[in-house]
């Protein structure tokens, strides 16, 4: 397994953007102005569907939110094609 990853190596410092999407949603201008606090948002995924985990924009995989030492954290449930997945994360 190790030489399958040696010609990487160089990269294991490399730092990346990892985000965590619950859902998405298209406002106008207008809409966002109107916002208040405790204003709610709704998003176009259902409650229970899978969080989508980004790398440098790209989905990477999708998991499900759990909590750890009282912090949220995401629980990996399935890696998105690992075909040349290396090639768009940078």
């Amino acid at each position: 397994m190790m030489e399958a990853q040696a010609p990487l190596a160089f990269l294991r410092d490399v730092r990346l953007n990892v985000s965590v999407e619950l859902g998405r949603r298209r406002f106008k201008i207008s809409e966002i102005l109107n916002l208040t606090q405790g204003a709610i948002l709704e998003l176009d995924k259902a409650a229970g569907e899978p969080l989508d985990i980004r790398v440098n924009d790209h989905l990477f995989a999708r998991g499900e939110a759990v909590v750890v030492n009282e912090k949220f954290g995401v629980r990996i449930t399935e890696i998105i094609a690992t075909d040349g997945r290396v090639g768009g994360l940078f």
